[in-house]
């Protein structure tokens, strides 16, 4: 487990919470434009914790494998292009 996945599951556990949140709004009849709002701010959040993890994964993942040569240069690589798609 890297360092800041605990900052990140803090993160995610906020959006849950934010979320269940949502939930209740919507069935108290809560106005649209204010759950479209929240709905904003929970997206941002699992967006910004999805960026975070793939970033340290970069750092902390990828960039010992990098200047490799061989199978394992080849595998960071291949990796690194897997997991860019995310972003």
């Amino acid at each position: 487990m890297h360092q800041s996945h605990s900052n990140i599951a803090k993160r995610l556990k906020r959006a849950d919470g934010h979320l269940r949140m949502i939930i209740k709004m919507i069935e108290q009849g809560e106005p649209c434009v204010e759950l479209a709002q929240q709905l904003q701010a929970v997206e941002n959040a699992i967006d910004n914790a999805k960026k975070a993890l793939i970033h340290d994964h970069i750092d902390h993942c990828l960039t010992r494998a990098g200047g490799k040569t061989g199978r394992l240069g080849r595998a960071a690589l291949a990796e690194f292009r897997t997991i860019t798609k995310y972003l």
